[in-house]
């Protein structure tokens, strides 16, 4: 596919052609996408809740429980890559259907659970379903919205779902564990499932021309899926056993051989998982990484502000859970107001590159925590700012991680999106949980013998927990710097603008609605 250069930054191409918009049904279909998506990631936070009533009706071991996060998080990082390229085989709307089904069944399976290897399985079986319905939710947007206008407008709305339907987990989580049980936080997704299936199934019709029906690059589905089950493995493993433990540091070496051999197979493969012309992009692999590096602080932000309003502050899950909405109406108003708003008037660079850097101020506020920090002084602008930066930052990436790709590799190309901010979230959460936990060992240390008594030993455990949680968010905001320097250093696009533009798809031409970078 020839990206077309404008004559002018958001020229439109002629090329001879009435510029479609897309569907006549895309503004329903974005519904149920954004219905599938919300269910998806809050996912991701709504068990975290639930995970002590469910450990305890269990019978799980401390040892075990990790497994009911982990055994998700491995299935779902480690199958995105193959679960986009079946999405690109299949077609889009077929992928999402069956993904969205499959993931229900396994919520069922979940919240029927009656021991802890059910449970593991069930929650196995979750990631494997989400791994094929992510990334064609994101395509679907990405083959169905052409217009600028109104791609900016969808990807405004996705992009505040995805980011803030973490926040929305820990208040769906609190509310059905503190009222119902534990197991409603499985059950709750059917429902969701049900509808976003059905609605897709009847509106949806994705655009034609746009598959990839070359043959499956088996060894590249193998050489990724356990190269990334071994990263996020190793990251998980780091947090309970150590960076020193042998099986970890075994684990990081395999990821990083399985990796290498990944793409030396993708350059000299005829029809690879993972072409290489997806992630060399300038633009794209300036967010995938950028947005990896700014979900492994988000991760650390929800962490340690749960820990710190649930242990220190004393707030019920409820409590804690409504205390994130000033992020995820922040995260709304950015994506939603601000970038929907600019997206097609300014570079993303612009867009992305402040507002990693306005998260990072309201990170740098959390720096400043105390047992007796108040939540209205402190922590409610931190989240206010963190969600207006990250809803600012994340909308037009969500767009051009996928704008300008040839439509055969819609799905490969938004499972990278995913896959950057899986193992963002991996390496967010070993990391800063080290850092924190070292920190809050070293203080406790050394200030335990001065306190003589019970409720001066307790003040300072106390205080050690706090000392290690500022000590991991100063990290978080260097991450989030980082983030923005990568944004300002690699993206380079100018304002989102799209046309049609003739391409061949294995054999079948014709008009396919393609976007095209601005330069």
């Amino acid at each position: 596919m020839s990206e077309t250069a404008s004559k002018a930054p958001g020229a439109a191409v002629n090329t001879g052609s009435t510029v479609n918009t897309g569907d006549a049904n895309r503004w329903k279909a974005l519904v149920f996408i954004a219905l599938a998506q919300l269910m998806v990631v809050l996912d991701a936070t709504i068990v975290n809740i639930a995970l002590p009533s469910a450990q305890q009706d269990l019978g799980i071991s401390d040892g075990n429980r990790q497994w009911v996060i982990t055994a998700y998080a491995l299935a779902f990082g480690g199958l995105l890559l193959f679960g986009g390229r079946i999405a690109d085989l299949w077609g889009r709307k077929r992928a999402f259907v069956i993904g969205l089904v499959g993931f229900a069944g396994a919520s069922a399976l979940g919240g029927a659970a009656t021991s802890g290897s059910m449970m593991f399985g069930a929650r196995a079986l979750q990631g494997v379903f989400g791994a094929l319905l992510a990334p064609a939710a994101l395509s679907l947007l990405a083959v169905m919205f052409t217009d600028a206008k109104e791609r900016a407008k969808a990807f405004g709305i996705y992009g505040a779902i995805a980011g803030g339907g973490g926040a929305v987990g820990f208040i769906l989580g609190g509310v059905l564990t503190e009222y119902l049980d534990w197991r409603w936080t499985f059950f709750v997704n059917i429902p969701f499932a049900a509808v976003a299936a059905l609605g897709a199934y009847f509106v949806i019709r994705e655009p034609e021309g746009g598959r990839n029906r070359s043959p499956l690059d088996i060894p590249g589905v193998v050489l990724s899926t356990l190269g990334l089950v071994a990263l996020v493995y190793g990251f998980t493993r780091a947090e309970s056993d150590g960076w020193g433990d042998a099986v970890t540091v075994g684990l990081f070496v395999a990821s990083a051989v399985l990796l290498i051999a990944f793409v030396i197979t993708e350059a000299k493969v005829k029809a690879p998982l993972l072409p290489l012309r997806v992630v060399t992009d300038r633009n794209r692999g300036g967010i995938y990484l950028s947005l990896g590096i700014a979900i492994i602080a988000m991760f650390g932000t929800f962490l340690f502000l749960t820990y710190f309003l649930q242990g220190v502050k004393g707030y019920s899950p409820i409590k804690t859970g409504f205390a994130f909405l000033p992020m995820i109406v922040g995260m709304m108003v950015g994506s939603t107001q601000i970038g929907t708003r600019l997206m097609t008037r300014v570079p993303a660079r612009l867009l992305m590159g402040p507002g990693f850097l306005v998260a990072a101020v309201g990170m740098f506020l959390l720096t400043r925590l105390e047992i007796g920090s108040s939540y209205t002084s402190t922590v409610l602008p931190s989240m206010l700012l963190l969600g207006l930066g990250m809803g600012t930052a994340f909308m037009p990436a969500m767009s051009l991680a996928t704008l300008g790709v040839e439509p055969r590799d819609a799905g490969v190309a938004s499972a990278m999106v995913n896959t950057s901010q899986q193992v963002g979230g991996a390496i967010g959460t070993a990391l800063l949980n080290t850092i924190a936990a070292s920190a809050t060992t070293a203080y406790i240390k050394d200030h335990i013998a001065t306190a003589a008594t019970k409720p001066q030993q307790q003040l300072v455990l106390l205080e050690g927990q706090v000392h290690g949680y500022t000590n991991a968010v100063w990290f978080a905001v260097g991450m989030l710097v980082l983030a923005a320097v990568v944004v300002v250093t690699f993206v380079n696009a100018g304002s989102q603008d799209t046309t049609n533009v003739p391409v061949s798809v294995d054999g079948v031409e014709g008009e396919v609605p393609v976007p095209v970078i601005a330069h």
